[in-house]
């Protein structure tokens, strides 16, 4: 008997170099391929992309960390393990599962409170779950564009803007002179900005 696919989200989790991945990454359709064909790096990033917004929009619904970190976790191993229940034709996989997260959440919160009528829980409004959504695709278009800079210029933008770095911070993390990483950031900026206005 073959043994059971490892959790890949889990391992992730427990990954250091999961978290230190780089933010250059194939666009949602080619990562959900790899996920169908059992890639659990392909499931760990698209975890990276989308766990915060699932989370958050669990946690609305049900204000309890615990509860809601257990929905996320669920949500994104049932799609390792049944990669097909979200197709192209549902949309944007960052809107469906948000969506995919709220309803679950709901039913998770009829099993926790049966005798309260779910009408009386406070939901997040549309909008708000709207701008969730838009801002997820705002980053996918900004990880998009990263992928186009060169890689130096990609590197100190990174360390500048996901973790925080000055720019002395990463010229010593890096050993190149002061001036070259500011350099680099502007035109890494610059690159963006029009990429963003395409």
């Amino acid at each position: 008997m073959t043994e059971p696919s490892p959790n890949p989200i889990i391992a992730h989790t427990l990954s250091a170099e999961g978290r230190g991945m780089q933010a250059s990454v194939p666009g949602d359709a080619a990562l959900m391929e790899r996920v169908q064909a059992r890639d659990q790096q392909a499931m760990a990033t698209l975890f990276d992309r989308y766990s915060r917004l699932v989370y958050s929009v669990a946690l609305r619904v049900l204000q309890d960390a615990v509860q809601a970190e257990d929905v996320m976790q669920e949500i994104f191993f049932q799609l390792w393990k049944t990669p097909d229940s979200f197709t192209r034709s549902r949309g944007q996989l960052g809107a469906w599962l948000a969506v995919v997260a709220r309803n679950r959440a709901i039913d998770s919160l009829r099993r926790r409170k049966p005798s309260d009528p779910v009408e009386e829980v406070a939901l997040p409004a549309p909008t708000n779950l709207a701008s969730e959504i838009e801002r997820n695709v705002l980053m996918e278009k900004v990880r998009g564009v990263l992928q186009g800079l060169p890689s130096e210029q990609q590197k100190s933008l990174e360390l500048a803007y996901f973790e925080g770095l000055s720019h002395s911070e990463i010229a010593a993390r890096t050993g190149d002179p002061l001036g070259t990483v500011k350099t680099r950031i502007r035109a890494a900026l610059t690159s963006l900005r029009k990429g963003m206005e395409a």
